[in-house]
């Protein structure tokens, strides 16, 4: 989707804070919340400062449809006003949840507090923006959702009615993601109570939901990778017509810290439209206002010049009591992403072919976003993340946890993106349905053609954390939505193809051929 040219309706929707990440259009969310029967509390708006708590804690969460999802067949001259009214939904989410942390003592006073003067305000509001929604739908030729309207309902939970995306055990395939669960691991049953150190002040009270920020991770995110079972399956084999080679483009690990809270695929024309901080390789100028138009004029940080494609990731931090540059920024600390930011080590940019059969180039500004920013709402459908550890990767992956990994040994995130394309869409509504990942042998469905899959391995210098008493220290955490709690689930990596000079079919041709090329 280019940058959308035409004014928004509302003003909010300039500068609205989408609470989808670089994945689904937004419009839902889980909100968490302390409520402390407390008067000498502080109503703090940013996530990074220390708070004294009171001896009384309950954790709460309001969770909201992701609107974003249900969005498959939105007309293209419609989406980009839809897109606006998409964030629009997601500032509502984020001034919600500033309600909730700011009316504890009428919350303690009163039980209906949070149903009347939150819930159905919220409610009353989102209705109004998804009428706005059908309305652009409609108003070109489009047929919008007959549900719409159920979607304006968002519903209160306390910490023991969710499992804050659900733990899965025992090894198992995502369906479709190439994400590989972990076995052995810890089950996560639900998001009280847990802190790590360096942050948050307890007096020994019941803490947030852990991290420095007091919005995750907990102890239960973590895993000695020592301790995990093999897990990770063989690759299909390889079929006569497979397409055999590798292309490795060399972007460098974004040691001139190109960054951004921007998402230019899911919310264009919207600033901090990701919520979290991105590292950029590639192309040098990807914000929110970046379009079709503007891409080729970017510059490169790649050693091959005519790659100008945008590949971009949440960052890492250490949350060791330590801020960063954007301690109090938007989609920085004042969004609960606190502590030092991470560079990799390394950060290999490769594709590879299909098994069974040839690959076609990819198109000019082909769209592709992998794993799911909120899979803490949306469950693990579409989570596509995997952590491992050095001298572990061809033995342990893991989708629900992040690895402690042994001394001499370092963390890595891979990557391998959707490689089945529908052989005209350079995107869809949901960034999602354009592009899909090939079955377990290895085939594209649905009439989808093969494309180059992108693969990416990103590798960091991390100190173990230490889990004791059920508690992390020194944790590291993927950026994210504060309301995702920095579950490792919630990785997610985005691409854009941008080339000159032929090099998307020089690609294609390498990697069809069986050679190694860079």
């Amino acid at each position: 989707m280019g940058r959308n040219t035409r004014k928004r309706r509302t003003p909010l929707a300039t500068k609205a804070i989408a609470a989808s990440a670089a994945l689904a259009l937004g419009g839902g969310g889980l909100i968490w919340a302390n409520f402390y029967a407390s008067a000498h509390e502080s109503n703090h708006q940013s996530w990074g400062g220390n708070q004294t708590k009171a001896a009384t804690a309950q954790v709460a969460t309001l969770s909201c449809p992701d609107v974003g999802q249900k969005l498959t067949n939105v007309p293209t001259s419609a989406r980009g006003e839809v897109a606006g009214e998409l964030a629009n939904l997601d500032r509502q989410i984020t001034d919600a949840y500033q309600r909730l942390a700011t009316t504890r003592d009428a919350q303690t006073r009163d039980a209906s507090f949070v149903q009347n003067s939150i819930l159905q305000p919220l409610q009353d509001r989102r209705k109004a923006i998804l009428d706005r929604i059908r309305l652009e739908i409609t108003r070109v030729g489009g047929t919008a959702p007959a549900d719409l309207d159920t979607l304006a309902t968002c519903t209160a939970q306390s910490a023991n009615q969710t499992t804050a995306g659900g733990q899965q055990q025992g090894g198992g395939q995502q369906n479709n993601t190439g994400g590989q669960q972990q076995g052995g691991g810890q089950q996560q049953n639900n998001t009280g109570g847990q802190q790590q150190g360096g942050g948050q002040q307890g007096n020994g009270q019941q803490q947030n939901v852990g991290g420095q920020a007091g919005n995750g991770p907990v102890a239960a995110d973590f895993v000695d990778i020592t301790k995990v079972q093999p897990n990770v399956q063989a690759k299909p084999r390889a079929q006569g017509n497979a397409s055999t080679g590798t292309f490795t483009t060399r972007c460098g690990v974004n040691a001139n810290k190109n960054h951004n809270t921007d998402n230019v695929i899911v919310a264009p024309g919207v600033t901090n439209g990701a919520h979290h901080l991105h590292d950029y390789v590639g192309n040098q100028k990807i914000n929110a206002f970046s379009s079709n138009q503007t891409f080729l004029q970017g510059g490169t940080s790649c050693q091959n010049r005519s790659d100008l494609s945008s590949y971009y990731w949440p960052v890492v931090r250490v949350q060791d009591g330590s801020q960063d540059f954007d301690q109090n920024k938007d989609g920085g600390g004042k969004e609960g992403n606190v502590g030092k930011i991470l560079t990799p080590s390394q950060a290999q940019i490769k594709y590879v072919g299909s098994p069974t059969s040839k690959v076609v180039a990819m198109p000019q500004f082909l769209r592709i976003i992998t794993g799911d920013a909120k899979t803490t709402t949306n469950g693990l459908a579409n989570a596509n993340a995997h952590w491992s550890c050095t001298g572990f990767e061809n033995k342990v992956q893991l989708t629900t946890q992040y690895p402690i990994c042994p001394q001499g040994s370092q963390v890595v995130r891979t990557f391998a993106f959707q490689s089945c394309w529908d052989g005209q869409n350079i995107d869809s509504a949901n960034h999602r349905t354009h592009v899909a990942f090939a079955d377990a042998n290895g085939n594209c469905q649905n009439g989808f053609k093969a494309i180059p899959q992108l693969t990416m391995r990103l590798v960091y210098n991390i100190k173990p954390p230490v889990l004791q008493n059920g508690q992390v220290k020194n944790a590291y955490a993927v950026d994210g939505f504060p309301e995702q709690l920095h579950k490792p689930a919630t990785d997610h990596d985005d691409f854009i193809s941008i080339t000159k000079n032929g090099l998307a079919n020089r690609i294609a041709n390498c990697v069809n051929r069986g050679q190694n090329c860079s």
